[in-house]
Formats: C-alpha cells, sequence, structure tokens
C-alpha cells in the first residue's frame, strides 16, 4: 500500500516508485494486481500512467492515454500529472 493522500502527491516518492514499478513487473509476469483508491480517478489514474509510461507510453502522453483509455476524470491535479513526468525522469534514471 502507498502512502498518498487524496488530491495529493505520495508521501515518500522514492518507495512509491518502487512500489509501482514493482506491481508493474508482477503483472507483466502474469500476477493480478490491484490499483485502486476511494473515487478511483486520482491517484488511481496517476499510478496507471506510470504504468503506461513503464509499458512504453511516451510519458509527455501517459496521462491523456489514461484518461481516453480508463476514465476521463483521471489524473485529478496538475501535481499529480508533474508527478507522472518525475517517475518517467525517476524510472530512466534507475531503469
Amino acid at each position: 500500500m502507498i502512502v498518498w493522500p487524496d488530491f495529493g502527491l505520495p508521501e515518500d516518492a522514492e518507495a512509491a516508485a518502487q512500489q509501482i514499478t514493482s506491481a508493474f513487473d508482477r503483472a507483466r509476469r502474469g500476477e493480478l494486481i490491484e490499483v485502486g483508491c476511494l473515487g478511483g480517478s486520482g491517484r488511481t489514474g496517476t499510478v496507471l500512467a506510470c504504468m503506461a509510461v513503464l509499458a512504453g507510453v511516451p510519458s509527455t502522453e501517459a496521462v491523456e492515454w489514461v484518461r481516453a483509455a480508463y476514465r476521463r476524470e483521471a489524473v485529478e491535479t496538475t501535481d499529480q500529472e508533474r508527478w507522472v513526468q518525475w517517475f518517467a525522469e525517476w524510472t530512466r534514471v534507475r531503469r
């Protein structure tokens, strides 16, 4: 579980990025994972956008991709949109 306040950002960005990457890797191996938050839009959409980046969607398109493929309201704040870009850079440096 990622400690992440509603409409906010993860309290520990590094730990959250590692957990998102780990969940994505498990899903690619065929494990079932669950991504969800209370409303299913902001935090869920942000994690899905990060996973889209891991799947090869360009970071500049990931938020719009999730909004089109999952839910129009996904990724609720500008800070969450910027966090997807931070995550993309984090993965580029670490992978």
